[in-house]
């Protein structure tokens, strides 16, 4: 097994971690956004068949 030295490591993290780090960050995002959505879509479902039953 080959051992990796420090400035190996760094030059690892720093093209990879970034990257992950910002991976991260915008799905959790994005995951907030579609909670909202999905919510938006269940009232605009239920104001839908409110309107037919009139």
């Amino acid at each position: 097994m080959t051992v990796i030295e420090m400035p190996q490591w760094i030059s690892i993290l720093g093209n990879f971690g970034f990257p992950i780090a910002i991976t991260i960050y915008l799905f959790s995002r994005f995951e907030k956004k579609l909670e909202k959505l999905e919510l938006v879509i269940v009232e605009l479902g239920e104001i839908i068949k409110d309107t037919r039953r009139d």
